[in-house]
This record gives C-alpha cells, structure tokens and sequence, in this order.
C-alpha cells in the first residue's frame, strides 16, 4: 500500500469533489458525499496521514486512486 501525504485539507477536498463528491455542511469540519457515502474532513493543515488515509477507505476509494485524484491540482 502506497502512503498518502500529509496536504492540506483544502486539497484532500478537491480530490475528493473530482472523485464525485460534494460539500454537504462545512463547520470545523467539512461534510461531503457522493449520494451513497458520506466522509468527514477535519480541517487540519497538514492533514494526519492515517486520519486521510481513513477517509479514503470510508469514500470507497484505494490510496492509488485518491492520488490519481490529487494529481493536477495546485497544491496549497
């Protein structure tokens, strides 16, 4: 299994709307969904690699594919 890197939470949001979800709720942390799945992202900078990693499995997603997502995106 392929590491994750610790980005932003703001880019792990990008990711994720690229992969089909969208902003459900936004507070100290950020609410999406793809209208069977619903993840949390804590609003963290960096993001903790095994939290992110979490995520990715709650969305349905292997860690290649989440960086597939992140690829292009100007990383802040």
């Amino acid at each position: 299994m392929t590491k994750i890197p610790g980005i932003n939470h703001l880019n792990a949001v990008k990711a994720f709307e690229k992969a089909g979800f969208v902003i459900k709720r936004q507070g100290k942390h950020i609410v999406m969904s793809d209208g069977v799945r619903i993840i949390t992202i804590p609003r963290n900078n960096p993001s903790n690699v095994y939290t992110l990693g979490g995520i990715v499995k709650d969305a349905g997603m292997t860690v290649e594919e989440f960086k597939k997502h992140l690829e292009g995106l100007t990383l802040t």
